[in-house]
């Protein structure tokens, strides 16, 4: 099982980053906190740097070929690196103002310019581009503006390649700018599409990369608060878990002179005492095959026989309880006294369940909780005060002592024993 700890502890699984002046700049009009929405955004920024550079190309070319012959055109390329720069603006306006507002722009835009330098340039490949990109700027549950923009593109591009003028109408005769035009507009639209589909893949990335991380961070915690077979049935979806068993094993353990100890102790020396115990305390249990109930300040609670074999559940609080006395042992001094552990087991029937809502936990009641505190409360430091139905069930794995008859708060004169070792 996963610790959370530790999960917590290691560096997250890494997702592909892109350098951080480019973060800034596709984040430039974003005011949203949706992410679903920043990323649809940050896919119109990228559309609006692709289109600049673009246009900038054809600039560019256009004037080393015939910068008087095609001063209209590239008046218009001037147009469209200016005024696309002002897309990001409008998303304070609203998700989809500025695709729409692109989308719009390119596409009428571009028809001008395929009137103008004609079907022989090839510069209706464009509109192949068009549609799946807008798809990614608004995004899939937008599906009806992405069916609306993809048949407006689809009858301008028909419009186009059946009205517009083969050779254009800015000179017409040059078939040499024509066929580089082409092959610009070839590379370009190839340029375009992997930049893209770069973005569109390292974005996705990134999302299944931290949504992994959250999930595992989750699964940890999950399996933190309550036994693995609870948590699957939790996950799984049931809404109202509550079990009863038959015979569960509880063990009880409390920190015999705590309180006094820690009484004058900074916070941090506390907690870091505390914390070393009860993680000790996590693993054995997990070593022993027992379930870590809950902490309540120095006490500690655990059970063992959920899944209904009794003699195995009795033998694994049994070895844990056993196994903590040596782990206190171990301890250094609180505040300069020796602390000794005080537990106490007992088995019986039990209820068990997940309840609250916030803060929901897995809990245990019945007559194996509360008498199995009785034994921890009446008990002895450095002992394991277990009850006569406790000795009974494990008397094939331990060796007992019996103590005698002791005057249990609620129950009265009670027959108990203290465990003292394992049965070779």
């Amino acid at each position: 099982m996963t610790r959370l700890r530790d999960l917590l502890g290691k560096p997250p699984r890494q997702s592909v980053h892109l350098p951080g002046w480019i973060d800034t700049l596709l984040s430039i009009g974003i005011v949203s906190t949706d992410p679903y929405v920043i990323r649809r955004q940050r896919f119109v920024n990228v559309v609006v740097i692709a289109t600049i550079g673009s246009t900038a190309s054809h600039i560019v070319m256009h004037s080393l070929h015939d910068f008087y012959g095609l001063i209209v055109i590239n008046i218009y390329n001037v147009f469209m690196i200016f005024v696309p720069m002002l897309i990001p603006q409008l998303h304070r306006f609203g998700e989809n103002v500025g695709a729409i507002a692109l989308a719009l722009l390119i596409l009428f835009g571009h028809s001008f310019v395929v009137c103008l330098l004609g079907l022989a340039s090839d510069l209706q490949v464009y509109f192949t581009i068009f549609p799946s990109v807008f798809l990614l700027l608004v995004g899939v549950q937008r599906w009806r503006l992405f069916v609306v923009f993809f048949i407006l593109s689809l009858a301008a591009l028909l419009l186009l390649v059946n009205y517009a003028p083969v050779d254009g109408l800015l000179i017409p005769q040059d078939d040499k700018f024509r066929d580089e035009l082409s092959v610009q507009a070839m590379i370009n639209a190839i340029s375009i599409n992997a930049a893209i589909y770069f973005y569109a893949l390292t974005a996705q990335h990134r999302a299944e990369v931290d949504l992994g991380n959250e999930h595992a961070r989750s699964e940890a915690l999950i399996e933190t608060m309550m036994p693995p077979a609870i948590a699957k049935r939790l996950k799984s979806g049931e809404e109202r878990i509550a079990d009863r068993i038959e015979m569960l094993s509880v063990m009880f353990a409390d920190l015999a002179g705590f309180t006094e100890a820690a009484h004058s102790l900074a916070p941090e020396q506390v907690v870091e005492f505390l914390d070393g115990l009860v993680r000790a305390c996590d693993a054995l249990c997990q070593q022993y095959g027992a379930d870590k109930i809950k902490t309540i300040g120095d006490s500690y609670m655990a059970a063992a026989g959920f899944d209904g074999r009794q003699a195995e559940g009795a033998a694994a609080i049994g070895r844990l309880a056993l196994a903590m006395m040596e782990v206190i042992a171990q301890q250094p001094p609180l505040g300069g006294r020796k602390l000794r552990l005080r537990a106490g087991i007992h088995c019986g029937p039990a209820t068990a369940g997940v309840i609250g809502d916030t803060r929901f936990s897995y809990d245990v009641w019945g007559d194996a909780v509360n008498t199995a505190s009785r034994m921890e409360s009446h008990g002895e430091p450095g002992r394991i005060q277990v009850s006569e139905a406790f000795r009974n069930l494990a008397a094939d794995h331990f060796v007992f002592e019996e103590r005698g008859a002791t005057d249990i708060k609620g129950l009265g004169a009670t027959r108990t024993f203290f465990l003292v070792g394992p049965r070779d």
